[in-house]
C-alpha cells in the first residue's frame, strides 16, 4: 500500500527546533524513542527543549489518545531539511580509519516510539530502563541476545507497516538505496563513510540500542528491495 502523504499528522517545528538548510539525502537512520507510545508528546517534547535535536518524522506506538492512533505517522519538518539526530563522536570515525563526515545532514531520522531494551523480574513481569513495567503482550524474545539484553519492546505490526510505506516513499524521492544489509545493527564503515542507504543508530553509535535486530523488523526491512 502507498503512504498517504494527507494522513502524516503535522507538528509544524520552528526554524529554533530544526536546521532549515537544504542538503540533498543519500541515508535514513532509524532509531526508537527510548520513551512513550505517544509521537505526538515526543515531538512536543523536542519543540521545548531548547535544542535542534529531533527526527524529521516519529512513528507513533500503541497509544491510547483522541489525537493519535498505533502506526500514525507524525512529521516534525520537512525531510529536505535536517536536525540533530545522530550524537555523532569523532573517536567512532577515527576507530573506522575515516575523517569525521556531518551525517546528520545528509541522513533522514525516522523515530519508532519504543522502550527498547527490557529486564525480566524474579516474578516473570519485565520492566523497562525507568523501572515501568511492560504489558506481557508486548515483549519480544530474541534468540540471540543483542548488546546484553534477551528482551525488547515489541515494535507493533501497526508500526512496521507504516515504517515500510515511509521508507519507500523517500527512497523513491531521494533515490536512497533500500536494499538490506545484516551489518546496520552494529558500527558500519559504510555508514560513517556516507554511503547511500538504510541504516540504524547502532551504525553510528556503539552505545545506542535502536533499533534491535527484531525478526519481524528485519523481514519488512529485506522486502523493500525485491
Amino acid at each position: 500500500m502507498a503512504l498517504d502523504i494527507d494522513k502524516i499528522i503535522q507538528m509544524h517545528f520552528t526554524a529554533d527546533d530544526y536546521c532549515r538548510e537544504e542538503v540533498q539525502k543519500v541515508q535514513i537512520y532509524l532509531h526508537h524513542t527510548a520513551g512513550s507510545p505517544s509521537a505526538i508528546n515526543t515531538a512536543r517534547y523536542w519543540q521545548n527543549d531548547g535544542s535542534k535535536v529531533s527526527t524529521a518524522f516519529i512513528i507513533a506506538g500503541n497509544v491510547k489518545s483522541a489525537n493519535e492512533k498505533d502506526g500514525d505517522i507524525i512529521q516534525c519538518f520537512s525531510s529536505k531539511y535536517w536536525a540533530y539526530h545522530l550524537g555523532l563522536k569523532s573517536e567512532t570515525f577515527n576507530s573506522m580509519k575515516l575523517p569525521y563526515k556531518k551525517l546528520d545532514s545528509i541522513s533522514i531520522g525516522i523515530e519508532i516510539c519504543n522502550w527498547g531494551q527490557l529486564t525480566k523480574c524474579p516474578d516473570g513481569s519485565f520492566v523497562n530502563y525507568v523501572n515501568s513495567k511492560v504489558p506481557l503482550n508486548e515483549i519480544t524474545e530474541l534468540e540471540k541476545p543483542f548488546k546484553g539484553f534477551s528482551f525488547y519492546h515489541k515494535y507493533t505490526d501497526a508500526q512496521i507497516a507504516a515504517l515500510k510505506d515511509l521508507l519507500i516513499y523517500l527512497c523513491n524521492a531521494f533515490q536512497i538505496n533500500r536494499v538490506y544489509n545484516p551489518d546496520i545493527f552494529d558500527i558500519s564503515k559504510r555508514a560513517l563513510a556516507g554511503e547511500n542507504g538504510i541504516f540504524t543508530h547502532n551504525s553510528v553509535r556503539k552505545d545506542k540500542w535502536d533499533m534491535y535486530p527484531c525478526p519481524r523488523m528485519i523481514a519488512m526491512l529485506s522486502s523493500l528491495g525485491a
